[in-house]
């Protein structure tokens, strides 16, 4: 089983046209179309995707139905976590009886034997000069206390690899991924080159970050590892 991930997917097609991601050019022309090809060769149904959040432009729950369907129709498992523009995303309980056959971290963790993957939605860090302490504060530290939550989820059990699957890039958060033991972050939510230039990428500190949002991308699952056991 190989274990690839890609964020920001945007889809609309429940959404409507209005909101097409095609008006930003580049990697997001016709970008369902090119992301359904280049999935279709890369992927089998013995892998994992992690989606890492920012899936679908709908506001409500009962509009993306289009958007799961395209999902669903591609191969592999799929495994989701909240993005800031998931306005449609309601309670897990909501997620997994409408949509069964995807895995929505939240809270907690998901056990593939060999490898584990943790994750929380994210939030800016204080360090970050948008940052404003009377608004931004409580959600980050919510954040927090998410990951950890999630970590505490496995139980004490140890793996080959840790993946912690965030959707905001992960400064404020690295104390975390350090105490976890995590061995990949791969994380979204930046886009265009001057934001992918800022992003934190390659191995520091033994532990492996990954920028995977659709356009750094341009539209290619990118292979995170190759794993032993299937899910």
């Amino acid at each position: 089983m190989n274990v690839f991930a890609i964020a920001d997917l945007h889809l609309s097609f429940g959404a409507g046209p209005e909101k097409s991601m095609d008006k930003f050019g580049g990697p997001w022309v016709n970008h369902t179309e090119k992301l359904k090809n280049n999935w279709e060769k890369l992927i089998t149904d013995d892998d994992l995707v992690i989606l890492p959040g920012d899936f679908s432009w709908a506001l409500r729950l009962s509009e993306t139905g289009p958007d799961f369907d395209y999902l669903k129709a591609l191969p592999g498992k799929k495994l989701m976590i909240k993005g800031n523009h998931d306005l449609w995303c309601s309670s897990l309980s909501n997620l997994k009886a409408l949509e069964p056959d995807i895995l929505f971290l939240q809270h907690d963790s998901f056990d593939f034997g060999s490898f584990a993957v943790i994750g929380t939605r994210g939030w800016l860090s204080p360090s970050d000069l948008e940052f404003k302490e009377d608004t931004d504060r409580a959600v980050y530290e919510r954040e927090r206390m998410r990951l950890r939550m999630s970590f505490e989820s496995l139980g004490g059990r140890s793996y080959d690899r840790l993946i912690c699957a965030l959707h905001y890039p992960p400064q404020g958060f690295n104390d975390l991924i350090k105490e976890f033991g995590v061995t990949h972050v791969i994380y979204g939510h930046l886009h265009g080159e001057k934001a992918f230039r800022a992003g934190t990428e390659g191995l520091i500190d033994g532990i492996e970050y990954r920028l995977v949002s659709l356009d750094k991308l341009n539209c290619v699952p990118q292979l995170i590892f190759k794993a032993q056991q299937e899910v």
